[in-house]
């Protein structure tokens, strides 16, 4: 059942689609990058935090041998519309979709639960300006309900030792995410930097971390998303499998 304010966006990826609210949050390239960069095993158990319209569990689900996907999402009615869009899918018995807090972490699953753990979490401390602090697009955006603090500290309790944690984040704020990583055991083992073109700063970064792992990091070249202005890099093309990529109502730029 699609709502009123829904549409139905075509994923370009084994026929699958995703419901989603044009004036609400839409994935973006992030959620991609991600579910790009994440390496999941056959028969593997892969659990994704702040799942949104669950589009990550919905790629993995299509291009890795991972045996059952879960999404967790706080925000009632988008963990209702990513549950539509997985029977929409009919994935029912692949991919679950969970209404929850992150920080109630112990409450929902077992320790040690997942091999893999993804996350695109939201990105920004400041909360100066916003009028209101609880519209689902600043949730989406801002720490206003979970902090970094909160979903790596999940992700160490639901990943057994080797497990495999994959985050999207910013820069900027890349000593205080080794820092965290490390107190929950998640050692930081492979980095990609993502710029929108050669000449500009990074505007967001890859992070694999491993629980329990030894101190070695692979810094990976960076992923350029334009070669020149309005045409996408060669790997971006690859990156989606296709021609052109999703355009949402969002940018590179969370």
């Amino acid at each position: 059942m699609i709502l009123e304010d829904e549409r139905i966006d075509d994923l370009q990826c084994k026929g699958y689609r995703l419901i989603q609210k044009p004036k609400g949050f839409c994935f973006g390239v992030d959620a991609v990058l991600l579910s790009d960069f994440a390496r999941v095993k056959k028969k593997q158990r892969v659990l994704d935090l702040c799942t949104g319209s669950g589009v990550i569990p919905i790629l993995l689900a299509a291009k890795t041998e991972g045996d059952y996907f879960s999404g967790l999402e706080l925000q009632e009615g988008y963990a209702d519309m990513a549950s539509r869009s997985v029977q929409m899918n009919g994935l029912e018995e692949k991919i679950n979709i969970i209404c929850g807090d992150v920080k109630n972490i112990k409450k929902l699953f077992a320790p040690a639960s997942f091999q893999v753990v993804t996350v695109n979490p939201p990105y920004m401390t400041e909360h100066h300006g916003l009028t209101n602090l609880y519209e689902p697009k600043t949730i989406a955006r801002h720490e206003v309900m979970v902090s970094l603090e909160d979903v790596v500290a999940a992700a160490g309790y639901v990943l057994p030792e080797s497990g495999s944690f994959f985050m999207i984040h910013k820069p900027f704020r890349l000593a205080e995410i080794f820092k965290i990583m490390k107190e929950y055991h998640l050692e930081p083992k492979r980095m990609r930097l993502v710029h929108p073109s050669v000449e500009k700063e990074p505007t967001m970064v890859l992070i694999e971390g491993l629980k329990g792992g030894r101190e070695r990091i692979t810094v990976e070249p960076p992923l350029i998303i334009y070669k020149e202005q309005g045409v996408y890099h060669d790997e971006i093309f690859q990156i989606y499998g296709k021609t052109q990529p999703i355009e949402n109502n969002g940018s590179i730029n969370r």
